[in-house]
């Protein structure tokens, strides 16, 4: 029995390097106007939900990530920034593409349940009928945290992470009901930091390297630290996860770049 997803937003994660020794060889007339062009497109951009992330660390100066409705317009953003005078002046490190996912393990178990009890077989049309239609009542249900605003807090921390597939553990393989008791337990971890850590899980399998991206928001950054370490002792966490690279950023608003690219943080 494979997990029901519900798909929100796409989104996007852009890192750069700032190529400081060409920037700083600018004129101070040619800088104030590359800013001013950027902040004008960024703060267009910002309430159709794109942040912007100063980092911390030798893996990038800034990071961007745009949430959007369909992956064509998610292109298109990055192709108009491609096009702005600051862009020259970036060198792309990595970057992460993905879409928010909502797993339905318990809601999987239910729709199951009653279309067995209406008499259906799995992937016969019938099936997939009352399936969908269950789907797309959570959908709507839901659509709030599919489709949400860029969180406000100061600071973020981003990573991608696998469940293991290897020889001797395999994440894949462990029964439905094994599964969903484990990610019960660790979804409950998650829910005591509720208020503190704004979290958002996409998904990237087929788009990415990693199956999941990690998107955690919080105004203390020590709380990261705290929910991660935490949630490693977890079974499915200490057997079954593989971390990727972490990333992390202080918010920058657009009308605060001026004071970025002059090497001061606002």
């Amino acid at each position: 029995m494979v997990p029901y997803t519900l798909e929100g937003a796409y989104c996007l994660h852009q890192m750069f390097k700032i190529r400081w020794s060409a920037w700083k060889a600018l004129d101070d007339p040619r800088r104030a106007q590359i800013v001013t062009e950027a902040q004008t497109l960024l703060e267009e951009m910002r309430p159709e939900g794109t942040g912007i992330y100063s980092m911390l660390g030798h893996k990038g100066d800034l990071m961007f990530v745009h949430f959007r409705p369909a992956m064509d317009t998610l292109n298109a953003v990055e192709l108009r920034f491609a096009q702005t005078g600051l862009a020259d002046y970036l060198e792309p490190t990595s970057s992460y593409l993905s879409i928010v996912e909502l797993g339905l393990y318990e809601s999987t178990q239910r729709i199951h349940r009653i279309l067995r009890e209406k008499g259906l077989e799995p992937n016969t049309e019938a099936w997939d009928v009352e399936v969908e239609q269950e789907l797309a009542r959570s959908r709507k249900a839901m659509e709030a945290r599919l489709f949400q605003p860029i969180p406000e807090a100061r600071y973020l921390c981003f990573y991608p992470m696998d469940r293991r597939r290897g020889e001797e553990k395999n994440w894949y393989t462990v029964p439905f009901n094994d599964r969903a008791r484990m990610m019960e337990e660790h979804g409950k971890i998650g829910r005591r930091y509720a208020g503190i850590v704004k979290q958002i899980i996409t998904g990237s399998i087929g788009f990415d390297d990693w199956e999941w991206g990690v998107d955690l928001w919080s105004d203390d950054p020590v709380q990261f630290k705290k929910l991660i370490y935490e949630m490693r002792f977890d079974e499915v966490s200490a057997i079954y996860a593989l971390f990727g690279t972490f990333y992390m950023g202080v918010r920058t608003l657009p009308e605060e770049l001026r004071e970025l690219m002059a090497g001061r943080r606002p």
